[in-house]
């Protein structure tokens, strides 16, 4: 598959960076910290606050002052469970947050290899389920909730939204770009296809799995969601993939699942795309046209969390 031409302009400006398994985790997250320049303006919002919610930090972003209720998303940033944070995802969720319409709220989970397997799934629920009950000391409107993120962040958005189900009130949508469904192993052709020369390498998923799972099972669902036996009664999905992926083939292949499972699924592919090109808002254009998408979509489920999204 050939490579866009945004997404070829990022792969040379990252060219020759080191294996992450060759550095300190330390050096990995100054690393990507430097590469917050390349995520894009960061477009105004009514207002940002740094506070936290059942003990795990967030950032908050309010698009408008609203005096009632508004609806509201949490997003769980990628980088492998290992790297990444608020900053890199900063102009990410702002633009989502303006687009649907709603409070964003990013949260800043724990990392491993300091905090392995379950602490980031344990943030992410603990953060979504003071949300959804009226908790958060925010100005929600519990009834319209969703949840996204992307990579490591789309998998513990998909394993919310698994450990969620049915419980009232319900999550009215899910977002998950890229995700990492199945942890317990590298067998689709999109992982050989794309195991070397489009940023995220075979290598560097090994590195990230071994960091997160720990000494857990990784076919454990909650690690695994794909995995699940079970994935009826789920919110309303939105799956966006990227078309030069190792995780290409186990996000859409997550996607036909939930739909085939009777749940409500719009999957779509940005070809010629590379991991992680949702945050390279700056040199690849899809990543503004993909956080736009994200943004209308939840817009969609909060205006009518019980309509059919088409199945593209």
């Amino acid at each position: 598959m050939t490579v866009h031409p945004d997404a070829r302009k990022f792969l040379d400006i990252v060219a020759g960076a080191p294996p992450l398994d060759t550095q300190t985790v330390e050096q990995n997250r100054a690393d990507l910290a430097e590469a917050v320049s390349l995520t894009g303006e960061r477009q105004p919002v009514s207002s940002v606050e740094d506070i936290e919610i059942a003990g795990v930090p967030v950032r908050v972003y309010r698009p408008f002052e609203a005096s009632s209720p508004a609806p509201a998303f949490l997003y769980f940033h990628g980088g492998g469970w290992t790297i990444g944070d608020l900053e890199l995802a900063d102009s990410t969720v702002r633009d989502i947050s303006i687009a649907a319409e709603a409070i964003g709220i990013s949260v800043d989970y724990r990392l491993a290899p300091e905090n392995p397997f379950p602490a980031a799934l344990d943030d992410a629920l603990a953060v979504t389920t003071a949300v959804l009950k009226g908790e958060s000391g925010l100005n929600i409107d519990v009834n319209h909730v969703g949840v996204a993120g992307d990579s490591a962040g789309g998998n513990l958005a998909a394993v919310v939204a698994q450990q969620l189900r049915g419980q009232e009130p319900r999550l009215a949508h899910q977002a998950l770009v890229y995700p990492a469904t199945d942890l317990s192993g590298l067998r689709t052709s999109s992982h050989s296809e794309f195991a070397e020369g489009h940023f995220l390498t075979a290598r560097d998923l090994q590195y990230f799995y071994a960091n997160y799972v720990g000494k857990a099972d990784a076919t454990d669902p909650r690690l695994s969601p794909a995995l699940n036996a079970d994935l009826t009664d789920l919110p309303p999905a939105t799956v966006i993939t990227a078309g030069c992926d190792p995780l290409r083939d186990e996000g859409e292949s997550y996607a036909r699942a939930m739909s085939e499972a009777d749940n409500t699924v719009t999957s779509v592919r940005f070809t010629g795309q590379v991991h992680p090109f949702l945050f390279i808002g700056g040199v690849i254009e899809d990543a503004n046209v993909a956080r736009r998408l994200i943004g209308t979509q939840l817009r969609a489920s909060f205006s009518n969390p019980a309509a059919k999204l088409s199945e593209r």
